[in-house]
C-alpha cells in the first residue's frame, strides 16, 4: 500500500511541471510576440518620440536707430549699459527659480518699488505653501471642486483667488526686506516666455554687481551678464515733447496695443515708441532682431541655431536744424521771461515759433515754450511745448487777411488795386466794427494799404460782398448765411487754414470753427476774430504765398539712413523724403504777387505794422501781422479774462524766399499797452537764421549740403503728377468760440 501511494505522487510532480513550464512558456511568448511588435510593426514610430525634439524660435531685440538733424548732430542716440539676464528653460520649476533669484539677491542691490501687493501675495504663498493650503478648508475646496458648473481649471483658479483673498498684511508682514528683494529679482525673471532672455536689472548695475555675477554665472543656471542700451536724448530738453519716448524693458508692449504689435512679430518685453517721433518712425527704427532657434528636448536646450543676425535700427535724419532750433528756444524763452510777470500780461504762458522752407516744406525750426509749474518740484520755470505747434490753435486775428483779398479775387469780387471805403461798419443789431485806426471817418485806400495798415473795414466788405452785399448800407442788416462762410473756409483751406497740414507726426488737429449765428460772423472770420488756427497752420499758409501759391506738406522727415559701419558714421541714404503739392491755389500770377507786394509794404512802408520791427534788416522780409481779442480761461477758477493773440508770418528774402515762419504768442497783453512780442521774437529768430547761414558760408559749407530745395518749383507735375486739394467738408459744431 505504501509503496502504491508514493507512486501516485510522484506522478502529480510532473504534470505540475508541466503547467508550470507551459504557463511560462505563453508568457514568454506573449512577450516575445510585444517585443515583436514593438521592434517590427511600432518600432520607427517609438523610435521618433525618443529621438523627438522641439523647435523654439527666440527674437532678441536690437537698439534702436539714431535720430539726427538735417547737418548730421546727433539728436537721439543709445547708451550702452551694464545688464544681468535670467533665461529659463520650458522646464525649469518655480522653486528653481526662486533658488537663483535668492543667490542673485546676494550679489546685487534691487529696487523694490515696482513689487506690487498682488506680487507679494503670490510669492508668500509660495515660500509658505503649508500656511497657503490652510486658508481654504478641505470643505471649502470639496464643495468648489463638486462643482459640475465648474470645470478643474476653474475650480482651482477660484480656489486659487479664495486664498489671495486671506492673505491678510500680518501675514505679509512676515516678508523681510531680504524677502522683498528676493521677490523683486524673482518677478522680474519669471515674467515673458521661456527661452527668451528676460532684463533682470539694466539700470544703474556697477561694475562691482557686474563683476561679481560674472564670477558666479556657474552657481547660477540661466543667468547672464550682458550690455543693454538706453535712449539718450541728447540735448536735454530741446525738442523733447515732438521727439516722443520709448517704453522701458519692463514696460514693454503697450497695453492697448498689444496685439498689433505681437501681430508684428513684437515681443511682449520689447522696447517700442510710445508717442510722437519715437512712434511715427517706429518700422523705421527698431530694427532688425536677432532670431536664434533653440532645438529643445523635454524642455531642456540641446543645440542653438543662429537664423538671422540682428542689426539696429535704421537712422532717421530731421530737417529740424537743431543749432537754429535751440537758438530760437533761447529766444522765445528769454522774452518769454521778460514779459510773465509783466501786469500787462499776466495771462500770458505761452510762445510758439515754427520755421520752414517754403519751396519744399522741411521744418527747420519747430518752437513752442510754456510758462508752468513743475509737477516734481512745484517750481515754476520753461518746459518745452514744441507739440504745441500743431496740437494747440488760436484765434490769429489779422495775419489772414492776406488769405482773405486772394479770396476775394477767387470768388470775383474783387480786383487788384481796387478801392474801397474804409469807414466804420454799423450793421443792424451788431455793435459797430472798425479799423484800429479809423474809428470815426472815412477813408478811401486800394487792397495794398489795406494789407499795409491792416484794415478791418476792407476784409468786412469783402466778405459782405462774398455774402451777396455788394453795397453796404449803414444801419441795415447783410445777408450771409452758413453756406458763405463754408464757401470763405473753403477758399482760406486752399492755403492750408482750416485743415489738416499733413505733418509727419501724430496728434495733429485743425483748429476748431466757430458755431455761425448770425452774418456778422462773416465779418468776423474775414480778420481772424472767428475760427481757430494752429501755428503751424500759420507757416503752411505764408509759405503758400511766398512760393506763388503751392501749399506743400510740411514734413519732419528729411531721409533714412541704413546702420554706419561703426557707431559714429552715418550709413548710406536709403530713403529721402520727397516734398509733397497737396494743391495750387486758384489765383493768377500777378494777382498772387499782389498780395505779395502787400506784405512786403507791411514790413517796409511807414504805415505798415511791422515796419518798425523789419525796415532796418540786412535782409528783405515780407508778411503780415495779427492781433485777436481772445478770452483767457484761468484753470484754477474757471473764470473768462479779456486778452488779446498776437502773431507775425513772414518770409525772406523777398525776391527769392527760402525760409518762411510763423509767430504766435497767446494772451499776450491785456490792456492797450502792446508789448509786441510776437514781432520781437520774430525779427530776433530772423535775424539768427541769417546770421547762421553766414557764419556756415564762411566756414565753407556749402548750402545745399544743409538744406536740399525744390528746383522748379512751377512744374507741378515733377514734383507730383496731380495736385490735389484738401477742402473741409463744411461741417459746424454746436460749442461757442471765444468771443471778441
Amino acid at each position: 500500500m505504501k509503496k502504491n501511494n508514493k507512486k501516485k505522487k510522484k506522478t502529480h510532480v510532473p504534470v505540475r511541471m508541466n503547467i508550470l513550464f507551459f504557463a511560462v512558456f505563453l508568457l514568454f511568448s506573449l512577450l516575445i510576440l510585444r517585443l515583436g511588435i514593438v521592434q517590427i510593426v511600432s518600432g520607427e514610430e517609438y523610435k521618433r518620440e525618443v529621438e523627438r525634439t522641439e523647435d523654439v524660435l527666440v527674437n532678441n531685440s536690437v537698439p534702436r536707430g539714431k535720430i539726427y538733424d538735417r547737418v548730421g548732430n546727433v539728436i537721439v542716440d543709445n547708451t550702452p549699459m551694464n545688464a544681468i539676464t535670467y533665461t529659463r528653460t520650458q522646464s525649469t520649476k518655480t522653486t528653481e527659480i526662486i533658488e537663483v533669484a535668492r543667490k542673485l539677491a546676494q550679489l546685487i542691490d534691487m529696487e523694490t518699488e515696482a513689487v506690487t501687493e498682488r506680487d507679494k501675495k503670490d510669492y508668500w504663498m509660495l515660500i509658505n505653501k503649508e500656511e497657503a493650503a490652510e486658508k481654504v478648508s478641505e470643505d471649502e475646496k470639496a464643495k468648489i471642486s463638486s462643482d459640475e458648473e465648474l470645470s478643474q481649471d476653474e475650480a482651482n483658479s477660484k480656489i486659487y483667488k479664495l486664498t489671495l483673498d486671506r492673505i491678510t498684511e500680518e501675514d505679509l508682514a512676515t516678508l523681510s526686506q531680504q524677502d522683498m528683494e528676493d521677490l523683486a529679482i524673482f518677478r522680474e525673471m519669471n515674467s515673458g516666455y521661456a527661452l527668451s532672455p528676460q532684463m533682470v536689472k539694466n539700470k544703474g548695475v556697477t561694475q562691482e554687481e557686474f563683476a561679481r555675477v560674472s564670477e558666479h554665472l556657474s552657481e547660477l543656471p540661466g543667468v547672464n551678464t550682458t550690455t543693454d542700451w538706453e535712449r539718450t536724448y541728447v540735448f536735454d530738453k530741446t525738442l523733447r515733447s515732438i521727439l516722443g519716448n520709448v517704453s522701458s524693458s519692463r514696460e514693454g508692449l503697450p497695453s492697448e496695443l498689444v496685439d498689433y504689435y505681437l501681430a508684428r512679430d513684437y515681443s511682449r518685453n520689447d522696447r517700442v515708441g510710445k508717442t510722437y517721433l519715437e512712434l511715427q518712425y517706429e518700422d523705421v527704427l527698431k530694427g532688425q532682431k536677432e532670431k536664434i532657434k533653440n532645438i529643445t528636448k523635454n524642455g531642456s536646450v540641446l543645440e542653438s541655431v543662429l537664423m538671422q543676425e540682428g542689426q539696429r535700427g535704421k537712422d532717421v535724419v530731421l530737417t529740424i536744424d537743431m543749432e537754429l532750433q535751440q537758438e530760437v528756444e533761447k529766444i522765445v524763452t528769454e522774452e518769454l521771461l521778460k514779459n510773465v510777470n509783466n501786469p500787462q500780461s499776466s495771462h500770458l504762458d505761452r510762445a510758439f515759433v515754427v520755421m520752414m522752407d517754403p519751396n519744399n516744406g522741411e521744418i527747420l525750426a519747430m518752437v513752442g515754450k510754456r510758462y508752468a509749474k513743475d509737477p516734481n518740484t512745484g517750481e515754476y520755470g520753461i518746459q518745452d511745448y514744441a507739440l504745441g505747434t500743431y496740437t494747440s490753435f488760436y484765434e490769429v486775428g489779422s495775419a489772414v487777411k492776406g488769405a482773405t483779398v486772394l479770396t476775394g479775387y477767387m470768388t470775383g469780387v474783387l480786383s487788384p488795386g481796387q478801392y474801397l471805403v474804409d469807414e466804420p461798419i454799423d450793421i443792424a443789431g451788431t455793435q459797430v466794427k472798425t479799423s484800429w485806426f479809423n474809428k470815426y471817418r472815412k477813408q478811401s485806400m486800394n487792397d495794398l494799404f489795406a494789407l499795409e495798415k491792416s484794415s478791418n473795414s476792407y476784409m468786412f466788405k469783402i466778405a459782405m460782398k462774398i455774402a451777396g452785399n455788394p453795397v453796404y448800407y449803414p444801419k441795415a442788416p447783410i445777408n450771409g448765411s452758413l453756406s458763405d462762410l463754408n464757401n470763405m473756409r473753403n477758399h482760406f483751406n486752399q492755403f492750408g487754414l482750416g485743415v489738416k497740414t499733413g505733418i509727419d507726426l501724430p496728434g495733429e488737429v485743425e483748429g476748431y470753427k466757430g458755431a455761425f449765428t448770425n452774418p456778422g460772423n462773416l465779418l468776423d472770420f474775414a480778420i481772424g476774430q472767428f475760427d481757430t488756427y494752429t501755428p503751424l497752420q500759420l507757416a503752411q499758409y505764408v509759405s503758400t504765398v511766398a512760393n506763388d501759391g503751392y501749399r506743400i506738406q510740411p514734413h519732419i522727415l528729411k531721409e533714412i539712413r541704413k546702420p554706419g559701419s561703426d557707431n559714429e558714421s552715418m550709413g548710406a541714404i536709403e530713403t529721402v523724403k520727397q516734398p509733397e503739392i497737396l494743391n495750387r491755389v486758384n489765383v493768377t500770377q500777378s494777382q498772387m504777387e499782389h498780395v505779395q507786394k502787400g506784405f512786403y509794404q507791411v514790413y517796409h512802408y511807414p504805415d505798415g505794422t511791422a515796419y518798425r520791427e523789419f525796415n532796418d534788416a540786412p535782409y528783405v522780409a515780407a508778411g503780415k501781422s495779427g492781433t485777436a481779442q481772445a478770452k483767457y480761461r484761468d484753470p484754477v477758477s474757471g473764470r473768462y479774462y479779456d486778452t488779446y493773440n498776437t502773431t507775425l508770418i513772414g518770409y525772406a528774402p523777398y525776391d527769392q524766399p527760402e525760409v518762411a515762419f510763423s509767430t504766435v504768442v497767446p494772451w499776450s497783453h491785456n490792456g492797450n499797452q502792446d508789448p509786441y512780442i510776437n514781432k520781437i521774437i520774430s525779427r530776433k529768430v530772423m535775424d539768427k537764421y541769417f546770421e547762421l547761414k553766414k557764419q556756415r558760408e564762411d566756414e565753407g559749407m556749402n548750402s545745399s549740403e544743409v538744406e536740399r530745395k525744390v528746383e522748379n518749383v512751377d512744374d507741378a507735375e515733377q514734383m507730383q503728377e496731380e495736385t490735389r486739394e484738401e477742402n473741409a467738408d463744411g461741417e459746424t459744431t454746436e460749442e461757442d468760440t471765444n468771443e471778441e
